[in-house]
């Protein structure tokens, strides 16, 4: 029998949950811990562009809400992410847990970021 490593306590249960959901809930899981990675990884810029240039990434015709986040960190990069992890945690725990649509999610996330941006920009 080959010998396997013993997983720490925390990534054992966190494998025990993961067997004990159905599929739809597996993907749902799989999805809010792309989110979280996601929130995780700083991206360097080098100089930031004017603000008077700045155009976000556009909205794709079919996108998925993790994607959706992952295309307004990297169109507002300028924006702290922790000031906003609260409301975007909110927003995709209501897509996720409670079966909001991703389009209304997507919509309330560009306007987050907006929102947020514009504070960047009066300076708040």
């Amino acid at each position: 029998m080959p010998t396997q490593k013993k997983l720490p306590p925390e990534q054992r249960k966190l494998l025990d949950l993961y067997s004990m959901l159905d599929e739809q809930n597996r993907l749902s899981l799989m999805a809010f811990a792309e989110f979280l990675s996601a929130r995780g990884v700083e991206e360097t810029k080098s100089e930031p562009e004017p603000l008077q240039t700045f155009k976000p990434i556009p909205r794709p015709e079919s996108e998925s809400v993790v994607k959706a986040i992952k295309r307004l960190s990297e169109s507002y990069f300028m924006l702290e992410r922790d000031q906003m992890f609260s409301e975007t945690s909110s927003l995709m725990m209501a897509h996720v847990m409670q079966g909001r649509g991703a389009v209304e999610v997507i919509d309330d996330l560009e306007a987050l970021f907006e929102r947020h941006y514009q504070r960047y920009r009066d300076g708040d």
